[in-house]
């Protein structure tokens, strides 16, 4: 049975709304956007990875390796929405 989780219902929203917000972006806004996601997606498998390194230990090791895990999944959120916010910032000058 193939179910739409909220995980994918998620995703499916945020695709629409981004979408939607292309539209109103200029090319160079666009690309630092597509990087932005790019950083994200990529320390987002990292944590994933971590965390699914975490599942196999046990204890204080696990626990060290999940907030490893936060804290790289943290830190690349940090840089997309900062490289978003700049670039929000260089169009609004424009």
């Amino acid at each position: 049975m193939n179910l739409i989780t909220t995980p994918r219902l998620a995703m499916i929203a945020l695709a629409s709304a981004s979408l939607g917000l292309a539209a109103c972006n200029d090319p160079a806004d666009d690309a630092v956007e597509q990087k932005a996601d790019a950083i994200e997606q990529s320390s987002d498998a990292a944590a994933d990875a971590m965390e699914n390194q975490a599942d196999n230990m046990t204890g204080a090791p696990s626990e060290a390796m999940e907030n490893r895990a936060d804290a790289v999944e943290d830190a690349g959120e940090a840089k997309a929405d900062a490289m978003e916010e700049k670039a929000d910032h260089v169009e609004d000058n424009n």
